[in-house]
């Protein structure tokens, strides 16, 4: 795992598969994570193919961490030796994540009120692997109960190698703005390293969150759809280069690519519904896009796909260096 690149790829649940790790890694990602894993769903049916999708790695993306989710530390612990033997590079674990259906088994943000199990957690799963082992949190439930210092501390403490802080609390979702001086105080704070999330959404942001935190790395979410062109822009930026951003052309031919690479590993049918909202994403500012969003919900082809898309593309500009 390496931080000095700028900027890693966030675990996405429906979207960080196989095939978009690939791109984004392609385009300057440092490492990246794969979608949350359930500990206990692993221990119970670690063949399924639910899980056999999730655990996909290749070659050639580089580090992957593996990110875990649960709430019971023994459990956490099992699941982070077995799979300690499966070639990850890193073992990752979600207090962040704010889904109603995380939080409510106890997991993913819960835990951000109950810093007793989640030190407990930590430190089950440092005793269980000698991988690196990282944390993904937010800066606490709501505003009213912000712990990220008193989280990071106790991470550090319990074994954790590096921490993630998304700085939104947990009844925020993704609404309003990320609030990065808790960010900043939990870096100066730690001797392990920080990266920063929270509103990454061009190269720009993130020379700002790192000039302005200390932090080693920004880990970039929503600002990666459609465009995993920004991991190269953030390298771009930092080494004070010009930044780049792609043609139409290229956004065209980057979702046909992607859908190309979603359709080898899951087949036409599934993969085109899921590149659906890929497209939309990818295409979204261009001239003419959004009256073509309706056709592109309803490509069920790869060749339906590019029919559309080269159709968005007709009389755009080409993109300029900012």
């Amino acid at each position: 795992m390496r931080l000095d690149e700028g900027a890693v790829l966030a675990p996405m649940a429906g979207v960080t598969d196989l095939p978009f790790r690939l791109l984004c890694r392609e385009a300057g990602s440092a490492f990246a994570f794969t979608e949350m894993v359930s500990a206990k769903g692993f221990l119970c049916a670690p063949e399924s193919r639910a899980v056999a999708s999730l655990l996909e790695a290749a070659p050639q993306e580089g580090p992957l961490a593996l990110q875990l989710f649960g709430h019971e530390p023994e459990v956490m612990a099992e699941a982070a030796r077995r799979l300690s033997e499966r070639g990850f590079a890193a073992i990752d674990l979600n207090m962040g994540c704010p889904a109603h259906k995380i939080t409510g088994g106890g997991a993913g943000s819960a835990l951000l009120k109950d810093l007793p199990l989640a030190a407990a957690i930590i430190a089950a799963v440092r005793k269980a692997t000698a991988l690196p082992l990282t944390v993904k949190t937010r800066v606490g439930w709501d505003e009213n109960s912000i712990v990220a210092d008193r989280f990071a501390r106790m991470a550090e403490a319990e074994g954790a190698d590096a921490l993630t802080i998304h700085g939104r609390t947990r009844t925020q979702f993704f609404a309003g703005e990320a609030d990065w001086s808790h960010v900043a105080r939990a870096k100066a704070a730690l001797r392990i390293p920080v990266i920063g999330n929270g509103d990454i959404f061009s190269a720009g942001d993130a020379a700002r969150r790192l000039r302005e935190t200390g932090c080693d790395a920004v880990m970039v979410a929503r600002g990666c759809l459609g465009n995993p062109w920004i991991f190269g822009q953030i390298q771009a930026a930092l080494r004070g280069e010009a930044v780049t951003l792609p043609t139409p052309d290229e956004r065209v031919d980057m979702v046909l690519r992607h859908a190309a690479m979603l359709c080898a590993w899951k087949g036409e049918s599934v993969a085109i519904r899921e590149m659906r909202k890929h497209a939309a994403w990818y295409t979204r500012g261009l001239h003419g896009s959004a009256r073509m969003r309706a056709r592109l919900q309803q490509a069920s082809t790869l060749g339906e796909l590019g029919e559309t898309l080269r159709e968005v593309v007709c009389g755009q500009d080409d993109a300029s260096v900012v």
